[in-house]
């Protein structure tokens, strides 16, 4: 296969993939600009990199009965047409897979879809053109929503989730957000708390504390899914 390009790897993670002891795959590449990015320095594809994939899967041949899951994370990992290849391999070694995603490609998703456990659908704004096109600098909400139609279809376990930076999202657009989803037939939502990146030097903790721990939205969201919670 060609090997995917990789920007870093997490051999050990309790939080990214819900109730599963994984390994994290940071996959370079993506074709957003999201301001509240960890992962900005893997946004370009095809940088230097010490990673080996063969070596990756010597590893986990060595973590069997030891690790649940292999995440597929990014960047975004629907940019890499080597996705497939790269999870079928790691399948065979009896790994569940999971996959984090923005909703890019769907006919991407719709390829690998079947390969996977597990997708974390990373929702940035209300579901809107505009307030897409300010978080992501792209246009490409009809892709995120023609890619939470084809997981709201198949069946598979999958949580669509909110990272909440103050600095773009209020109180009465993480509930539209939730409305819209919940309206849509998605059962689990989850808000995650912005931690401020390193260029934002005006964002406090307070400021993002203030804002997912908001009453309001507590009060709003949880009665509309089978779960709903706050990630801290």
């Amino acid at each position: 296969m060609s090997e995917i390009l990789v920007g870093g790897v997490e051999t050990f993670s309790t939080v990214d993939f819900p109730g599963k002891l994984a390994a994290v795959v940071f996959m370079q590449g993506c074709p957003w600009r999201c301001p509240f990015c960890y992962n900005a320095i893997i946004q370009k594809i095809g940088q230097q990199t010490n990673f080996l994939w063969p070596k990756f899967i010597e590893f986990l041949k060595t973590r069997i009965g030891k690790l649940d899951a292999v995440v597929f994370s990014g960047g975004e990992p629907l940019v890499q047409d080597s996705l497939a290849d790269a999870i079928v391999e790691v399948k065979k070694l009896g790994y569940e897979i999971g996959l984090h995603t923005g909703g890019y490609r769907p006919e991407h998703l719709l390829k690998v879809l079947p390969l996977v456990d597990w997708v974390g659908l990373d929702i940035k704004s209300p579901l809107e053109t505009e307030r897409y096109q300010q978080i992501t600098k792209t246009n490409h909400l009809k892709q995120v929503r023609q890619s939470l139609d084809l997981l709201l279809s198949s069946g598979k376990d999958f949580e669509c989730r909110t990272t909440c930076d103050p600095r773009y999202l209020t109180i009465e657009d993480i509930c539209q957000i939730g409305d819209t989803l919940s309206r849509l037939g998605v059962k689990k939502y989850f808000l995650q708390k912005y931690r401020p990146v390193p260029s934002d030097v005006h964002t406090t903790d307070s400021d993002c504390e203030n804002l997912i721990s908001s009453a309001q939205i507590i009060q709003n969201l949880k009665p509309k899914f089978a779960e709903f919670d706050i990630r801290k």
